[in-house]
């Protein structure tokens, strides 16, 4: 079986993807609320949710605390399936 290799960005880092706007939007937050919560810019928070930046693991702790979730549920290093396949396709298998 061959293995994926990892995206990565032109600067030659690994790309990080994450469900922060699904999360923002479920809850109607807004960058800047979201930001407020974590203590960070809100800025900071559209350069997350684009893949432009990787969170620290201090952030990403903060997050994984605020949205009460495994610091897994919110960042992979593969594009997340979307949440409505994952869920029927586990409930049917």
């Amino acid at each position: 079986m061959k293995k994926k290799e990892a995206a990565h960005t032109s600067n030659g880092a690994m790309t990080i993807h994450n469900r922060l706007p699904v999360l923002r939007a479920e809850r109607g937050l807004s960058r800047q609320d979201l930001a407020d919560a974590v203590g960070v810019n809100y800025q900071t928070i559209g350069y997350l949710e684009r893949g432009d930046y990787s969170p620290s693991l201090e952030l990403a702790f903060r997050l994984s605390d605020y949205f009460e979730l495994p610091i897994e549920a919110i960042f992979a290093r593969e594009p997340f399936k979307p949440l409505s396949k994952e869920r029927y396709h586990a409930a049917a298998g």
